[in-house]
């Protein structure tokens, strides 16, 4: 990118792409969106057993950060992993037969809501333990530096406050890792507003450990993807582990027993006037007059997810016994 175009890009990131590649941003936000809400439907009707972890909301950061992936890279989520699946373009149907315990599952309905692996599409795994996901970016980050590629660990606010971000942190400085730290600061850790457990600012943590280290909207896809583009060229060019603390906000409680009634008076209606879908619905008009095209991206996800649903219902359940000839 020439100069000129990284200072159009700095001042209105959607500048820098043609519309296609626009468009394709806001549909895998869309489908994201309405793939979550119809696990929560699912689930509510018996269908998703366990617990579930919605992405709603968070989607500008997954899709943001991924769309500037290369597919050597690697990717470790969070248990609100479906939309990093999802972002990293790992089948709806495969993810969403997954969830439902059917065969036909990324996993072979065997690793549920929170634990999804799909190297196929350099998604080393959704982590349940906080800040698992920071561990096993940054063994992968180890692996890939001879090779050019670059590790990717999202993470919630809380995780900031656990051992694994501290001496994974560390480490990644200390030898110079090809690893991307995407720190998805929602506002809260569970139930606790993250500035109650949290001193200082996030992004300082690692800056003290001469880690390049931003904060950015994270509502805002465009300027995700454009952050992340940079620090993945940084870190890819061998200059070390890079830190994006992406501010946003879940929509939904923590899991399916929150009801989410900690939230400050207004401060949700606050977020959702910054939903990133509309935002980034609005840009897209303004830019590319895609009014028409947005309304067609709308109604296909809406039939693509109904026919999701249909096949994952009639999907099988495994057979029981091992999982594979290595099993015992």
């Amino acid at each position: 990118m020439s100069q000129a175009s990284r200072e159009q890009a700095a001042g209105n990131p959607l500048q820098a792409l043609d519309r296609e590649r626009a468009l394709a941003l806001y549909r895998r936000m869309r489908l994201i969106r309405r793939f979550e809400d119809t696990v929560q439907s699912l689930f509510q009707r018996g269908e998703v057993h366990g617990t579930t972890h919605l992405y709603s909301g968070q989607e500008a950061v997954a899709v943001g950060v991924c769309s500037a992936l290369e597919q050597r890279d690697r990717v470790a989520g969070t248990y609100r992993g479906h939309g990093h699946a999802l972002a990293l373009g790992v089948r709806p149907q495969g993810l969403l037969d997954e969830l439902l315990g059917r065969e036909s599952g990324v996993c072979g309905g065997r690793a549920g809501s929170m634990n999804v692996v799909d190297l196929e599409h350099g998604l080393i795994g959704c982590f349940g333990i906080v800040g698992g996901s920071i561990a096993a970016a940054t063994g992968a980050a180890l692996a890939l530096k001879r090779e050019g590629a670059v590790a990717v660990a999202f993470f919630g606010d809380g995780a900031a406050n656990q051992g694994y971000f501290h001496e994974c942190l560390n480490f990644a400085a200390v030898l110079r890792l090809p690893v991307l730290y995407v720190c998805e600061n929602n506002l809260y850790g569970e139930f606790t507003p993250w500035e109650d457990v949290t001193a200082g600012q996030i992004r300082e943590r690692a800056q003290t450990l001469q880690i390049p280290a931003q904060t950015i909207d994270g509502n805002d896809v465009f300027g995700v993807r454009e952050h992340a583009r940079e620090a993945l060229s940084r870190a890819r060019a061998g200059e070390g582990p890079q830190f994006l603390e992406a501010l946003t906000y879940r929509f939904v409680g923590h899991s399916r027993s929150d009801p989410g009634a900690y939230r400050k008076p207004g401060e949700l209606d606050a977020w959702r006037a910054r939903d990133p879908l509309t935002r980034a619905r609005a840009a897209l008009i303004e830019r590319f007059d895609a009014d028409t095209t947005l309304v067609e991206i709308d109604d296909a996800i809406e039939r693509e997810i109904a026919q999701l649903v249909e096949a994952a219902l009639a999907a099988p359940f495994p057979t029981p016994g091992p999982v594979n000839e290595f099993s015992e």
